[in-house]
């Protein structure tokens, strides 16, 4: 059993941050697209061929047809 972190300490943070990033990555393994804002705010969908792009939420629609492509996204040169 892991050990207990208090609320708010850089533990806990580090703690919630390494669990994020295993659900992340194990999504994409398993083939599941994974939708999240980046730090640009841009609202993305990441697909597990490493392909991103900017989507738009459509309310009111189905799951699975609440979302549409905007455009791809590419890497920027350093």
């Amino acid at each position: 059993m892991p050990a207990r972190c208090e609320f708010g300490s850089t533990e806990f943070d580090d703690a919630v941050q390494a669990a994020c990033h295993t659900a992340f990555t194990e999504t994409l393994a398993a083939g599941l697209a994974v939708f999240y804002i980046d730090c640009e705010g841009l609202n993305v969908m990441e697909r597990a061929d490493g392909r991103r792009f900017e989507i738009r939420w459509l309310p009111g629609n189905r799951l699975g047809e609440n979302y549409e492509i905007f455009r791809e996204l590419t890497a920027h040169a350093a």
